[in-house]
């Protein structure tokens, strides 16, 4: 739908201009500004910070020190909080606890499979938001006929329901439920990952995973998940890491 738009300021020779220019190229005054405007919101809309990080942790105690000091900063850059990932997770608790956005889809599409976190679901009031799906077993096996292009689905609901609440506020999102993606097939999780840089947040987004889940994938597999992040940490304890990857001729296996 059309809008009329009244610019003020323009004095005499500026609108003389903008005529003999626009007798010059054939087109209208209003072309020309609405031409402007369009060339002036793509450039700012390219100055907004879409961060896509990656996370690589050792265990929950590493990540839970991480996310108090990511809350804290967050705040102090009033950055609109937000995560997804398996409901009951000790990660997914903290968060809650701090009072981050869950943008997690109900049923979560991968079941529990931490002892400790079913028993946490299970052991929540009748009116909780998080509700538990069958055994691992037999979701995998569904999982398996409903076939990669649900997961792809379900992530795309999530990422969704992510933007709408963040309405273009800049985020700082944790996602923990691409790890699981990854746990059934990291190049599953590549797919995702690709997808979701076509059409970044705005803020900074962190894709976490485990190192036991990335251990059992392929090197390949690892080096595109690299390429296809901003940056890429490696945690451990309460250090944070930062890991540069690039690509050398063999012959500096040979330099000092």
């Amino acid at each position: 739908m059309a809008h009329n738009l009244i610019i003020r300021g323009f004095d005499d020779k500026v609108h003389t201009q903008l005529g003999e220019l626009a007798n010059q190229k054939g087109v209208s005054i209003n072309s020309i500004v609405k031409d402007a405007v369009d060339i002036w919101l793509k450039h700012q809309q390219s100055q907004i910070t879409r961060k896509h990080h990656l996370v690589i942790y050792s265990d929950d105690e590493s990540m839970m020190g991480l996310l108090k000091s990511m809350d804290r900063l967050a705040k102090e850059g009033d950055l609109l909080r937000c995560f997804c990932g398996p409901p009951g997770s000790p990660s997914s608790q903290l968060l809650s606890k701090l009072k981050w956005y869950d943008g997690t889809i109900v049923p979560y599409y991968y079941a529990q499979t931490n002892t400790t976190a079913t028993e946490s679901v299970n052991s929540q009031d009748k009116d909780e938001h998080y509700v538990l799906l069958p055994p691992l077993q037999e979701q995998q096996t569904r999982s398996q006929i409903q076939g990669q292009k649900n997961v792809i689905k379900y992530c795309g609901r999530v990422i969704e329901n992510l933007a709408n609440h963040a309405n273009n506020r800049q985020v700082c999102c944790l996602d923990f439920l691409i790890n699981d993606v990854a746990r059934d097939s990291l190049r599953q999780a590549l797919t995702i990952e690709e997808a979701y840089n076509n059409n970044r947040i705005p803020g900074l987004s962190y894709c976490t995973y485990m190192t036991a889940t990335l251990l059992n994938s392929g090197i390949k597999n690892i080096l595109d998940l690299f390429q296809l992040h901003d940056q890429i940490f490696l945690l451990t304890g309460d250090e944070v890491h930062k890991l540069h990857v690039t690509k050398e001729n063999v012959h500096k296996l040979f330099l000092n």
